[in-house]
């Protein structure tokens, strides 16, 4: 039976949905793990044109992907939740009171975020090249810890 992981952002549109496609992409263990995201806040918007250009040039195409808010009916489905910046982390225990660990400390060992857009670059509106390059970044990162997140799953699972 598959084991169940489940990324968790704030919109589930950038992200966790990141993390969901490129582990899905690269590893192809569809027979050992189910791989879900979800967001905390996660209300019905669009992927924005830059996340899904790189993704889709990665070699996957989000554009059926369908944003799901996190919810004590999805986390009581999962095996592993992984968390993609501290205030999810938060969220999740203070309101489901599951401990779960970062996406880096996973992949990684590091109790670091990744950081959402506004995070990094709070001014974001002023300098829109300097936004998309981060946010292509991101996903490239997440899409190129993706072989390490899960060898290191069975640390965790």
């Amino acid at each position: 039976m598959a084991r169940s992981i489940l990324f968790v952002c704030t919109g589930n549109i950038f992200r966790s949905m990141a993390a969901e496609y490129a582990v899905r992409a690269q590893i192809g263990l569809e027979d050992l793990y189910l791989i879900q995201s979800a967001g905390i806040a996660a209300k019905p918007q669009t992927i924005h044109p830059v996340i899904r250009a790189r993704l889709i040039q990665k070699g996957v195409d989000p554009s059926a992907h369908v944003q799901r808010m996190l919810t004590q009916d999805v986390i009581d489905r999962v095996d592993l939740i992984i968390a993609m910046g501290q205030d999810h982390r938060e969220f999740i225990h203070q309101t489901f009171g599951r401990t779960v660990p970062l996406f880096n400390e996973v992949s990684f060992g590091q109790e670091t975020p990744v950081l959402d857009l506004h995070e990094a670059i709070p001014d974001w509106e002023r300098d829109l090249g300097k936004a998309r390059d981060y946010v292509e970044s991101v996903v490239d990162y997440i899409w190129n810890a993706a072989p390490t997140l899960v060898a290191r799953l069975p640390h965790f699972l």
